[in-house]
């Protein structure tokens, strides 16, 4: 599903070059789970970025889905992204002003389905992770857990392939950290290809595959 060749990232000011990925090759086949770890900045969140084709590479190759997005227009790939990518974040990043409906249904409003259609489906994912009973209720009235599985529940509406999960875990106590580790979970199990990006070994360990990031490279090269 994804491929890295001799990718590097280069951020330049006027008075300093930082290489924040080195060169990096990479195969993540479909349907696999996959997690990143290492310590801060190595250069995780940089790479996961890229994957999520919110940033290009300085140089190197990023095939998705067999597309190499080089020469992408930044139009082609906000559709890409859209179509295929799922977003979780450490922060969780809900509307505050929306509800949980309203933040769940978001995407939907870019697909222009109609509003059967986006209540269908929206009312669907809630039941599935249990937030029936809090579709009427604003961000601030819920649990660190609950905004988080809003926040899923928003990234997985559209039915994206790939899931990019960036600390997902890190502002939940561990109780609700496994809760959503066990929903990533479920999702693999469905066939969604995940990448996520963690420091915590014992959600690393959900994971089928995990490779350790230093100083922009991969730490068994």
């Amino acid at each position: 599903m994804i491929e890295l060749k001799d990718l590097t990232k280069v951020y330049r000011t006027e008075t300093i070059e930082t290489t924040a990925l080195n060169s990096i090759n990479l195969h993540i086949p479909e349907g696999c789970f996959f997690a990143i770890k290492g310590p801060s900045g190595c250069g995780k969140t940089t790479l996961l970025n890229i994957l999520g084709l919110m940033d290009r590479p300085s140089r190197g190759e990023l095939l998705l889905l067999g597309k190499n997005i080089a020469g992408f227009k930044e139009k082609e790939l906000s559709r890409l992204r859209r179509q295929t990518i799922g977003f979780l974040f450490q922060k969780f990043n809900l509307i505050a002003s929306l509800t949980v409906f309203e933040n769940v249904e978001l995407p939907l409003l870019y697909q222009k389905l109609p509003v059967a259609t986006r209540k269908t489906k929206v009312e669907a994912m809630l039941g599935q992770l249990g937030l029936e009973p809090r579709a009427g209720h604003f961000p601030h009235q819920l649990s660190g857990g609950q905004q988080q599985r809003v926040a899923l529940a928003r990234c997985v509406i559209n039915d994206p392939r790939l899931i990019l999960a960036d600390e997902p875990t890190g502002n939940l106590d561990s109780g609700n950290g496994e809760e959503v580790m066990r929903l990533l979970s479920d999702l693999h199990r469905d066939g969604r290809t995940i990448v996520m990006v963690t420091h915590d070994d014992r959600y690393a360990a959900f994971a089928e595959k995990v490779i350790e990031m230093k100083d922009g490279g991969f730490a068994a090269e």
